[in-house]
């Protein structure tokens, strides 16, 4: 099942479903009990949100091989786990914003956990109950930033760092899925998940292992090779088997 959050004719969120291209609503949050309400209303009429607003955003360094090799860096021995801030979020057709503390801003394309019930020291064995789905992120980065810094909090921190959409995808296998990123429509990134070196399951284990995980929390998985820079007039276009597209605009703060 698609899990959607829109906005509603009173210009609230709403939480929802999809069927082909019509949208449904859910009579309460997914993280609860619910049922589908008949799905009625045509995609293209209503305004997709992310389709979750987390209490942190838990992201992972270097788990693909190639991108460790491309940034001159070794392969971590245990997950390389940071946070990105809730306000960094935006939705599908959200702009990304390009700071004017950073001359590079690099996209970064990853699959995305949606945590779906509290958790801490999750049995690996069990892992698939504390997962409501996933979605498509984007861990948008000032590379420059990163590297004068030494350590990511701003680099990967400002507003609109952290595009996530377009919705949840509840049945999905995150073992072997390809993960396309497009720049302008020139394929910029092309993977698959089974080249992570830490697997989803050892991800939310090691995790909560640190901190409690709540409904709603993500997990951004890692990017793949082919990381580069985004300017100001540049279309990012992120697409996950299974789950379906992420567009994003990108244009200068100091513009917006």
């Amino acid at each position: 099942m698609r899990i959607i959050r829109y906005r509603n004719p009173e210009n609230n969120p709403q939480w929802g479903w999809l069927e082909n291209d019509l949208a449904g609503n859910l009579s309460s949050p997914p993280f609860e009990p619910f049922h589908r309400l008949d799905a009625q209303i045509p995609l293209r009429k209503i305004e997709l949100l992310p389709p979750v607003s987390p209490s942190k955003i838990i992201a992972v360094g270097r788990n693909y091989v190639e991108h460790a090799r491309e940034q001159q860096a070794e392969v971590p021995n245990t997950p390389m786990i940071f946070l990105k801030p809730p306000s960094a979020v935006i939705g599908p057709n959200g702009v990304i914003l390009i700071p004017p503390q950073s001359n590079q801003v690099d996209y970064e394309a990853e699959l995305a956990v949606v945590i779906g019930r509290q958790g801490r020291w999750i049995d690996i064995l069990r892992v698939d109950d504390y997962i409501l789905g996933y979605t498509i992120a984007n861990d948008v980065t000032a590379r420059d930033l990163q590297k004068s810094d030494g350590q990511w909090s701003r680099a990967k921190g400002f507003d609109t760092f952290c595009p996530i959409g377009p919705w949840i995808e509840t049945v999905l296998d995150p073992s072997d899925v390809l993960i396309t990123c497009r720049v302008n429509g020139e394929i910029r990134q092309m993977a698959s998940t089974r080249e992570m070196v830490f697997n989803i399951p050892q991800l939310v284990v090691y995790v909560s292992s640190i901190m409690t995980l709540y409904p709603g929390d993500l997990i951004l998985s890692g990017t793949p090779s082919g990381v580069g820079t985004i300017k100001s007039g540049d279309k990012v276009s992120i697409s996950i088997e299974g789950i379906g597209d992420l567009a994003n605009d990108v244009i200068d703060e100091k513009r917006a």
